[in-house]
């Protein structure tokens, strides 16, 4: 047994220690490279892929007939999606209709009304034209029945009839005024009628319109160019008002949310140069501008790692990626990746080559 060779307690103790202390130092060595990162111009902060969700909506309680796409598809603006079961709206479109005919019938009536008032009115003016012509020659007679009546050639029977006919011709001259004035209200009430009958046509009209409004947002339509992310309800479901269907990613407004300390991000300018470094291709960085700086600070979210002490207090910054990048890209755009961003402080640093881009923006 002496002449074998085995390592005593304290031969094991001296290596374990050594081996220790190769590992605090390439840790503290791997530390101070990722603290240096390239250089005093730069500042990085670790974030995920995020972009702009739509929730695609019913607008009104009802049955989904049929969702026209499946999760991953892409979609593009004004696209039909999916599509609620519209048996109710088409049947309230058709009574409308049918009031709206109603209407336009009621219209051509007052009209007709209107016509004849007009034309009663017209015939009540020209029957006082022939009563005052009447009333005229009465008076004109009994001027001539008082004349001679006064030199004895007329006897007073004559005079009594010449006066009873003025006093009828004023009579007739009043009824006939009254029937004008009467045919004049006939026509004011015509028109009242019509114009009821018009405004009935417009609620017809409108309570059209309104559901023809209704049936195109029962067909739900992609407001945006996107990818579906989600069925959220299948067909046969019944929804209430605001019913979530679908909800659709916006590829062309992909970015990365990370957090700075307040001392660097009063430094940072809307518009800075941003490298994005993910974690599934740390090879390649991808060009993004600083598009948003938060104007109030907030406790750093716990998702957050910093790689020095972590801070209370950060503000979140965002970094779009240029839509036309994306649109070249669109099949390997992906949300929810992790990864980190390198800012550009100092307009006059160059980009190291580990974080230049073969991208173009």
């Amino acid at each position: 047994m002496s002449n074998k060779k085995f390592f005593s307690v304290n031969t094991l103790i001296r290596i374990g220690i050594v081996v220790a202390i190769v590992l605090l130092v390439a840790r503290w060595g791997w530390q101070q490279y990722v603290e240096a990162g390239p250089g005093n111009g730069f500042v990085s902060g670790n974030g995920r892929i995020e972009a702009t969700e739509v929730n695609i909506a019913t607008k009104l309680p009802g049955r989904i007939e049929d969702i026209l796409v499946d999760e991953g598809d892409f979609v593009q603006t004004g696209q039909q999606l999916a599509v609620m079961q519209l048996d109710t709206l088409q049947a309230q479109r058709d009574e409308a209709t049918a009031a709206l005919h109603q209407a336009e019938t009621s219209v051509a009536a007052a009209e007709a009304q209107v016509a004849l008032r007009e034309s009663d009115a017209a015939a009540a003016q020209a029957q006082v034209a022939q009563r005052e012509a009447e009333l005229d020659a009465a008076e004109r007679r009994l001027a001539r029945s008082s004349t001679l009546s006064k030199e004895g050639a007329a006897s007073m029977q004559e005079l009594d009839d010449d006066r009873a006919r003025v006093r009828g011709a004023q009579a007739a001259l009043t009824a006939t005024r009254a029937q004008v004035k009467a045919a004049q209200a006939a026509i004011s009430a015509a028109k009242a009628q019509h114009v009821g009958a018009e405004s009935s046509v417009q609620a017809a009209r409108a309570a059209i319109a309104r559901i023809e409004a209704d049936i195109r947002d029962s067909e739900l339509k992609s407001p945006r160019d996107g990818r579906v992310q989600f069925r959220v309800a299948q067909p046969g479901e019944v929804l209430g008002a605001g019913g979530r269907v679908l909800n659709i990613v916006d590829l062309s407004d992909v970015y990365m949310t990370f957090f700075l300390p307040s001392e660097i991000a009063g430094k940072v300018a809307i518009g800075s140069e941003v490298r994005l470094l993910l974690d599934v291709a740390p090879e390649l960085a991808i060009p993004a501008r600083v598009s948003f700086v938060a104007s109030t600070a907030q406790f750093t979210p716990k998702t957050v790692e910093t790689a020095s002490e972590r801070q209370k207090l950060m503000f979140r910054v965002k970094a779009q990626i240029a839509p036309e990048l994306l649109k070249q890209h669109l099949h390997q755009v992906k949300t929810g990746l992790p990864g980190e961003a390198w800012l550009k402080l100092d307009d006059q640093a160059q980009w190291p080559a580990s974080l230049s881009s073969r991208l173009t923006e």
